[in-house]
């Protein structure tokens, strides 16, 4: 994949990321524990998880907090990222759709280099908070 060339001159404080929108499957939650070998039970095992009082299986917090990390590295260019955090808020469901946005929240120079504070966020399709984040990237300048 081509590195993003998003300059610092390009954007202001307010901007917003283009949007990673997508339903999460049971396939999705099954695949990503057999890749990050998370296999807990409450994420992979319907009949555990409604014997423990959970409506159902529901996906790991690092599943939705990589696409929302896939989102800003397309956003940004994934070298320009240099700092990412993100704190989980709300479970994911299959058959939810998740949206992850970003928006420029400072625009500044320090130290000789051109950075951008990023407020990050995954919600579901009804508006409710999976996660919260923030970054800090480098843009090169056009000059």
């Amino acid at each position: 994949m081509p590195e993003n060339k998003l300059y610092f001159e390009d954007i202001s404080e307010g901007d917003e990321s283009p949007e990673l929108s997508l339903e999460v499957t049971r396939t999705h939650i099954v695949k990503y524990a057999g890749a990050g070998g998370d296999f807990n039970p409450i994420h992979t095992d319907e009949a555990f998880a409604t014997s423990i009082g959970l409506p159902s299986v529901f996906a790991m917090g690092l599943m939705q907090g990589g696409y929302l990390a896939r989102a800003l590295a397309d956003w940004v260019g994934v070298g320009n990222v240099r700092l990412y955090k993100i704190r989980f808020t709300g479970q994911v469901w299959p058959g939810e759709t998740i949206i992850c946005k970003g928006k420029v929240a400072r625009k500044y120079e320090q130290d000789g280099k051109k950075l951008v504070d990023c407020e990050l966020s995954v919600v579901n399709h009804n508006g409710e908070s999976k996660i919260a984040g923030t970054a800090v990237v480098a843009l090169p300048s056009k000059e």
